[in-house]
Order: C-alpha cells, then sequence, then structure tokens
C-alpha cells in the first residue's frame, strides 16, 4: 500500500513539476499534416514586436452556414496563435451583427460597418427545399492608436467553386490579419519611387494605384509640379516603371542599371508593342523601342515585340449591327485582352482571382549567371502570338474561331528574378571616367518583378462622374479583377524584410465526404457510431474485471 501511494504521490508531483516548467517555457507542437497551425516566423517577428495593445473585432460570428463556420473556427484559431505570441498586446472581441433584434439598430449598424469600408456578403444556405438569405460581413477590423483598417477575410479566386473559395480564404487568413496589423502598427515606411517622366499616361489613371501604395509606403515621383525630371534614386527602397512610352537615355538607364546592382528592388511594367488608335474600325500595334532591351537581357529576360491572342479573354462592346435605326451594342470576346488565371508557384500569386490585362506581350528568359527565374502570370494553353507591326481590327471579335490557329502553348507575361544582378557597364566604365569611383559592377541581392502589360496597373475613369474606378474594375462586366492584389503582393514580397508574404504558402488540403457514398450508406454509419463506442467500453471494462479476478482470486 505504501508502494502504491509513492507511485501516486510521485506522478503528481512530476505532473506539477512539469506544469510549472510549461509556464517558464514557451513552446507549441503542430502535429497536422499541413501545418495549418504553424505561425510563420516573420509573423511572430512582428506580434512580438508590439509596443502597443492591437485591438481585433471580428464580425463574422453567430448563426452561420457550415463553410463559413469553418473560416470563423479558422479566424478564431488563427487569433488564438497570434495572442499566444503578442501576449497582452492583443484583445480580440466577436460581434454577431444579426443578433441585434430591433431591425432600425440594426439597419443602423449595418451602415455604420459599411462606412468604415466593410461590405457585406448575401448568403443561401439550406437544402434544396429550403433555402434562407443571410447577410454576413466576413470582416475583422483592426484598431491601433486610434488608427483603423478592415480586413476582409472572405478572399479567393472567384472562378472557384464556393468550397474551394472558403478554403482559399482559410489558407489566407494568417496573411491578411498580419498584413493589417503590420499596416497599422509600422512607424518606419519603405520608400518606393514612381517613373512617371517616360509615361504619357494622364496621371488620373494610376490614381488608385497611388493611393493603394500610399496607405503602406512612401511614394516619391521623378517628376516636380514644375515638370522638372529628378534624375536620383538615392534613399529610394524600390522603383516602379509604370507603362513607359518614351525612350530612356543612356544616363537614366544606367542610373537604373546602378540602382539594382545595389540592391535596389525593382518593378517594370513594360509592354512589348505601341497599340495606338487609327480609326473606328481598329488599331494599329508597332514595336515599342524604349532602349532598355540591353539593359533587361543582361538582366535575364526579354519583352518581345508581339501581341498574345488567348482563347480566355475579356469582352468588348461592339455594334453587330442595326436594330432598325439603332446601333446593335453587344458584348463580344476581344482575344487581344487575355484574362490570366493561371499562375506559378509562389506567394506572389497564390490564390489571386483572375488578372484583366491588354494587348500583352510574352517575355522569353535568357541565361544570367546566378539570377534564379521564377514565372508569376501565364495564359492558358489556347493562345497565338502576333507579331509587330500588325493591324489589329475589332472586326475580328465577330468572326468565328477556329481552335486550331490558337496551338502556341502558355505564354509567361510576368516573371520574379533574384539574386545578384551584374551591371550592363562592366567593363565599360574606365577608370578615367568621372563615375568610376561609385560604379559597381555587381555588389549586393535584390529582386526584379517585370510584367508585359503596363495596363495591369492603369485604373479606368467613370467620365460622368469624372472620377477613377477601382483598379481592374471592368465597366462592361462590373467585375473587380485582382490586378491591384497582384501588384501590391509583388511590391510586399520585394520591401518586407520580415518574410509575412511566406504566411500565403499556408496550404489546407480540402478532404470531401463522397456524398453519394454518404447517402448511401447513411444508416450504417450512425448505428456503427452509435454502438461501437458502446461495444468498446463494455469489452475494456469485462477484460478489466476478468483481469482483477485473475490477479486476486
Amino acid at each position: 500500500m505504501q508502494k502504491r501511494l509513492t507511485n501516486i504521490l510521485t506522478v503528481l508531483a512530476a505532473i506539477v513539476a512539469i506544469n510549472i516548467l510549461a509556464s517558464f517555457v514557451f513552446f507549441r507542437w503542430d502535429l497536422t499534416q499541413e501545418k495549418r497551425f504553424t505561425v510563420a516566423e516573420g509573423t511572430k517577428n512582428v506580434l512580438g514586436s508590439l509596443e502597443d495593445q492591437v485591438f481585433v473585432t471580428v464580425y463574422l460570428s453567430g448563426d452561420l452556414p457550415a463553410g463559413f463556420e469553418r473560416l470563423e473556427a479558422a479566424t478564431r484559431e488563427t487569433l488564438d496563435d497570434f495572442k499566444a505570441y503578442a501576449g497582452t498586446k492583443m484583445s480580440v472581441r466577436y460581434v454577431d451583427i444579426a443578433a441585434e433584434t430591433n431591425p432600425e439598430k440594426r439597419s443602423e449598424r449595418y451602415a455604420e460597418l459599411e462606412k468604415k469600408g466593410m461590405v457585406a456578403t448575401n448568403v443561401f444556405a439550406g437544402t434544396s427545399d429550403q433555402r434562407t438569405e443571410k447577410l454576413l460581413f466576413p470582416y475583422a477590423l483592426l484598431s491601433y492608436k486610434g488608427r483603423e483598417t478592415p480586413i476582409l477575410l472572405l478572399k479567393g479566386n472567384k472562378t472557384a467553386t464556393a468550397e474551394q473559395q472558403l478554403n482559399q480564404s482559410y489558407e489566407g487568413i494568417e496573411f491578411e490579419l498580419i498584413t493589417g496589423i503590420k499596416k497599422i502598427t509600422q512607424t518606419k515606411r519603405k520608400r518606393i519611387g514612381l517613373i512617371v517622366s517616360h509615361t504619357k499616361v494622364q496621371p488620373e489613371r494610376f490614381s488608385d494605384l497611388i493611393a493603394t501604395l500610399q496607405q503602406n509606403y512612401d511614394l516619391f515621383f521623378d517628376v516636380d509640379g514644375s515638370g522638372k525630371v529628378s534624375g536620383s534614386y538615392a534613399g529610394l527602397d524600390a522603383i516602379l516603371v509604370p507603362k513607359p512610352d518614351v525612350p530612356f537615355t543612356d544616363a537614366e538607364k544606367y542610373q537604373i542599371d546602378q540602382f539594382v546592382v545595389n540592391g535596389g528592388r525593382a518593378l517594370f511594367f513594360v509592354d512589348g508593342a505601341r497599340v495606338d488608335s487609327i480609326s473606328a474600325e481598329g488599331t494599329f500595334a508597332l514595336p515599342l523601342s524604349l532602349n532598355l532591351d540591353d539593359l533587361f537581357f543582361k538582366y535575364g529576360f526579354r519583352i518581345n515585340p508581339n501581341l498574345v491572342k488567348d482563347l480566355s479573354c475579356a469582352y468588348i462592346p461592339l455594334n453587330v449591327g442595326n436594330s432598325g435605326e439603332k446601333p446593335n451594342i453587344q458584348p463580344m470576346p476581344w482575344r487581344f485582352f487575355p484574362l490570366i488565371n493561371n499562375f506559378g508557384k509562389h506567394p506572389i500569386v497564390r490564390n489571386l482571382d483572375a488578372i484583366y490585362t491588354k494587348f500583352t506581350s510574352t517575355i522569353d528568359t535568357v541565361r544570367a549567371e546566378g539570377i534564379k527565374k521564377t514565372p508569376l502570370l501565364m495564359t492558358s494553353q489556347y493562345t497565338k502570338t502576333l507579331q509587330t507591326p500588325a493591324a489589329v481590327a475589332y472586326n475580328e471579335a465577330r468572326q468565328k474561331i477556329d481552335p486550331a490557329q490558337y496551338s502556341a502553348g502558355i505564354q509567361t507575361v510576368a516573371y520574379l528574378l533574384e539574386g545578384k544582378f551584374e551591371s550592363l557597364y562592366k567593363n565599360r566604365v574606365l577608370p578615367s571616367d568621372p563615375r568610376h569611383a561609385t560604379f559597381r559592377a555587381q555588389n549586393k541581392d535584390t529582386r526584379i518583378v517585370v510584367c508585359s502589360d503596363g495596363d495591369v496597373l492603369i485604373n479606368d475613369i467613370d467620365y460622368k462622374r469624372q472620377a477613377p474606378l477601382p483598379l481592374g474594375f471592368d465597366k462592361l462586366t462590373r467585375n473587380i479583377f485582382a490586378n491591384k492584389d497582384f501588384i501590391l503582393y509583388a511590391v510586399d514580397y520585394l520591401l518586407d524584410d520580415n518574410g509575412l508574404i511566406t504566411a500565403r504558402n499556408k496550404q489546407v488540403t480540402l478532404r470531401p465526404l463522397d456524398k453519394l457514398r454518404l447517402k448511401e450508406e447513411k444508416t450504417q454509419w450512425q448505428a456503427l457510431n452509435m454502438v461501437l463506442p458502446v461495444v468498446l467500453v463494455l469489452t475494456l471494462g469485462g477484460l478489466w474485471q476478468w483481469y482483477r479476478r485473475r490477479q486476486f482470486a
């Protein structure tokens, strides 16, 4: 008896010691196959460096459809993980807006959320016999030192099924939340230079791009208010070249080269062809020369002077004939406007929705020692390339498609390049050259994103209201494509030293049940779940009694 008591006390003492030790030593062990509960190192760094308390209000709560219950559970799990690393610097609460029984007060609360940028999602749920409709706000509102930002929790590729889109939202929760936290807590902002001196695009067509980037970064333009061009990129962390159509001088090209070689990040949204309107019948495409071809070739890529035609494309309004005295305007597929829904394996483009492009060219890679090239945006496999110069007739949209002509296969239209770039001017700058003192032939690791369509970052204009439309908005279909997300994720990846974007690599595998077998075998599985636990308990109890009788009888 004394020996048994000693053993029990020893076990209890060990349990108490382990709990005391656990209070001083923090660790987590993720046993899931996809490591779904493992928080990225960059996320831990941001949460561990919070200076003040972050308040999180989640509005995805209450009586939810099954798919959204899983998204709510994922949000709770993620925020619980965040609190484990943020400690007392994070406070979370969950609000069920629909719980308000007074219709007027509920409408007022809906209006308050919409004023803060949170748009309701209309969800239909139920069986085929009985369907219910409900307004949900799949958002979390972050607050820090008086600043607020809403975080959309329901994101994903709209071409996917509802189940897949919810799963993609599940995968992206950590990234969306930690990006929002970083946005409202950061004190030192990165600096981006926009090289607008080489584009004839009107400033208002860049307004949404500028407004979006200014939320997280400080922007500087190479043209001042008087129109004077500044030639220095000193102090900038990145440069963005948006749809240039005016050639660069050799001096300007040298400055870009030295900025990149010295570790500066760069984004080039450069067309391969110039498309000019010649009449109401169509346009004319010519090769576009910007005096950057040799620089790009040195860095490991080439933008070809051609146009891609893709069967996966956007629509344009086209007059297909007259209906009486009025023109008959119908939406027609315009294969010169590819819809990009084929992405490379990289967190920049993971789970992105389709991207709207116009008059896109192809990109080829060439040998560049030490440079890693990752394709980001790719066309569908049903493509055709058109070499410039070439006439582009609108009437082509009305012609019958011959799929056999679209056999060029998948074409890449955006790349990420990483490594130590060698200067184009290596062995050209002599000791007698005044630039020799500061010249670098190869220096620091850096990153470049190149896209062969400058229209990706240009927003349209609502001419009736004289107001810019959102970036990626298609006036014909009223859809908003993922152009803005692509640009933001690309900039984040180039400039984020914490590596937060690696959180977008999280992958949760769907393991759906076989609905046909479930329907046929429903009764058997229900009976098994009811009977098996009882049988197991009785069996274990019988074995235990048999063992005791054998030992002590």
